[in-house]
């Protein structure tokens, strides 16, 4: 590019340009309008700057339709119809968008992606491509001609050569865009293209040769001095005269057969669907919304016209009446006040922004175009790391950023939708600075907030500062409290045939250590520990820990009991309260059984009889007392009568035995003893008179 501007500076001086003028006239192109007279030619207004700088006009598909429709068959592959030919993928610069290319690539292709990258009408490309080498009907193109497609920076005082850095059918028709969209000296360039400038009176040759003299022009539009930039010489009236065929000597046709064929394939080059005209400069994503920027003018009218920016199917409408002097030096005699800059709001995500300039009447629209742009969220987001509930109350924490300051940011925190705190998340948090660290460390919050006992939805908002608006951060989180109340279950409540075995879970709010229970038993008291494990007790309450269990077995008597268990309260918090209660039954059977007999003998008795425990087949202890001395025996002996009066119990609970006893009267007893420490059973009684 740099080579390409150099040439043109040592150049232009001299009136010439690096392109072809075309000063013979190309054959026909095909059947001439009916009505098209070269007294229609205007040479201050060879084309609208609507028509020209329309990049959208045509799609791919429409330009490989018109290209089949003027070739009926090719006598190679090399036909723009047919064709495939490279084409340099580009950054964005002040003429052009990024485009991406191609190695193989349709013309068709090339011209649309040309045409929108550097807001040219693809009927521009298509008309050039035709005026300059004829290669639109072209059946079989040859590789020089190709290589001069567009006749950009091929001039004649080169002999028909071009400059190989430009030369090829995608540079060609790229160079040329890029060079029409630079006469118009767009922002970021130099005023440098301005000896055609618009709204002035210039001379113009009519041909190369000096002698034949030149013509005043008034230049309409920034189109009209592009095509004079490009081919700098106007058609003589017998140029005109013969407007399919040769005129004279100082006749050139460059720009006659623009017009020509313009009007031959598309109608009126200077009639457009609207009077308004304009460019967009550049669509940015910005945070809920999108800066779009450019100019926009009615080319009938000095007065700041209408833009009209629509997204997801809304539009606004604004009013192009901001300063801008390059314009201005584009269009002397419309003024500066036709800039639109403003910032349009948009949903976060991908986006497409077009554009619409309106006619001055309000009554037509022309597109400008389409851009894609991401549009960036400016709602706070972060994360709710932590919802737990322990003795000091709910621990909230996390982190929370608005991506439009590097400052903290306030949050709310909700319980079941009621507001319960809010306060800067303003707390160091250096994994948030690493990960985002255009916004800083100093994001984190962290609280504790008092709720009732229950479970409670927890929510944090994060408040919004500029776009956007307020936002939740992270996942809302259920939270169950234990409240400062002992808090528990009374889970089971079993029995033996001696004893009542409770278990269960106790936790106060107020305290994560282990909490007294009271176990109450026909209303009898024993006090507990709950410091068992219950992995599932500290799943719910994972500020509390594990240790809230108890279990206990207590001696009962056979019977019906009423079992209850009371937490014991510690700190604040109301009485202890109840737990929970049970009525469980205690069914141990005493011992049954007989002392049948008692015999005295010189210093000792004799004793028998016989003992069971209904809840056991095994013999079972008997204790003898004469008097005040006692001896243990066992019911082993055999009584076969007992076992038909007991059949399930067997016949092994027969007990005999022979005691030492003082003289005189003693009294014998006899006690079955109960074989799960229950209470034990008196068999009998007896007095004898010991000799």
């Amino acid at each position: 590019m740099k080579k390409f501007l150099a040439m043109v500076l040592a150049t232009l001086t001299a009136a010439t340009v690096l392109v072809g003028i075309a000063t013979t006239a190309p054959s026909s192109s095909g059947d001439s309008a009916e009505a098209l007279a070269g007294s229609s030619f205007q040479a201050g207004n060879i084309v609208s700057d609507a028509n020209f700088y329309d990049g959208d006009a045509l799609s791919a598909a429409q330009i490989q339709s018109f290209l089949a429709s003027q070739v009926s068959a090719c006598s190679s592959s090399s036909c723009l119809v047919n064709g495939r030919f490279s084409l340099d993928s580009r950054a964005a610069d002040a003429m052009c968008a990024a485009m991406s290319g191609g190695s193989s690539l349709s013309t068709a292709e090339i011209i649309a992606r040309v045409g929108a990258a550097c807001g040219i009408s693809p009927k521009v490309i298509l008309v050039t491509l035709q005026k300059e080498q004829s290669l639109v009907t072209a059946k079989n193109p040859s590789a020089a001609t190709l290589e001069r497609a567009m006749g950009y920076a091929c001039p004649d005082t080169a002999n028909g050569g071009c400059d190989p850095a430009y030369a090829g059918v995608g540079n060609q028709i790229y160079w040329s865009a890029w060079q029409w969209k630079r006469y118009g000296n767009p922002a970021g360039t130099s005023k440098y293209f301005t000896w055609f400038a618009p709204g002035a009176a210039h001379a113009i040759q009519y041909n190369p040769t000096v002698s034949c003299g030149t013509k005043t022009v008034t230049v309409q539009n920034a189109a009209t001095a592009a095509l004079y930039y490009y081919t700098p010489y106007t058609p003589n009236t017998a140029a005109l005269t013969n407007l399919y065929g040769t005129g004279d000597s100082c006749s050139a046709y460059g720009n006659r057969n623009f017009w020509r064929l313009w009007s031959d394939w598309f109608g009126s080059p200077t009639d457009a669907s609207t009077t308004a005209f304009g460019t967009i400069d550049g669509v940015e994503g910005a945070y809920d919304s999108v800066r779009v920027h450019g100019w926009a003018m009615d080319q009938y009218s000095t007065a700041s016209t209408k833009v009209e920016v629509t997204i997801d199917g809304t539009t606004t409408t604004l009013t192009a009446d901001q300063t801008r002097t390059d314009v201005g030096r584009a269009y002397p005699g419309k003024g500066d006040h036709h800039g639109y800059d403003s910032t349009v709001a948009a949903q976060p995500g991908a986006r497409t922004v077009c554009v619409a300039a309106v006619s001055s009447n309000g009554a037509t629209r022309e597109n400008l175009g389409c851009r894609d742009v991401t549009v960036a969220s400016g709602s706070p987001f972060g994360s709710l790391d932590l919802v737990q509930a322990g003795p000091s109350g709910v621990s909230v924490g996390g982190w929370a950023i608005d991506p439009e300051t590097t400052a903290p940011i306030d949050v709310i925190v909700t319980s079941d939708g009621a507001q319960v705190a809010r306060f800067a998340a303003s707390a160091v948090r250096t994994d948030v600075g690493r990960a985002y660290p255009a916004s800083g460390s100093v994001h984190g919050f962290s609280t504790a907030v008092a709720m009732p006992f229950g479970d409670h939805r927890v929510c944090v908002t994060g408040v919004n500062i500029g776009k956007g608006g307020n936002a939740t951060i992270g996942t809302c989180k259920t939270v169950t409290v234990a409240g400062s109340t002992p808090i528990g279950s009374l889970d089971v409540a079993s029995t033996t045939r001696t004893s009542i075995t409770v278990g269960g879970w106790a936790l106060d709010g107020d305290t994560t250590g282990a909490v007294p229970v009271d176990v109450v038993i026909d209303g009898v008291a024993t006090r507990i520990t709950a410091d068992h494990s219950r992995t599932d007790i500290g799943r719910i309450y994972p500020a509390y820990g594990s240790l809230h269990g108890y279990n206990a077995t207590i001696r009962a008597a056979a019977g019906t009991h009423t079992v209850c268990v009371r937490g014991v309260n510690t700190g604040a918090g109301s009485a202890s309260p109840q737990l929970g209660c049970k009525t469980v039954t205690v069914t141990n059977r005493a011992p049954i059984g007989s002392l049948d007999v008692v015999t005295a003998l010189q210093g000792k008795v004799t004793v028998g009889g016989w003992a069971i425990d209904p809840d056991t087949t095994a013999s079972i202890p008997v204790h003898l007392y004469v008097g005040s001395v006692g001896r243990a025996i066992t019911a082993t002996a055999t009584r076969t009568d007992v076992g038909r009066a007991y059949p399930g119990s067997g016949d092994q609970h027969g007990f005999a035995a022979t005691v030492p006893a003082a003289s005189g009267l003693q009294q014998v007893c006899a006690y079955g003893i109960d074989s799960d420490g229950g209470d034990n059973t008196l068999l009998g009684c007896k007095v004898v008179r010991v000799p």
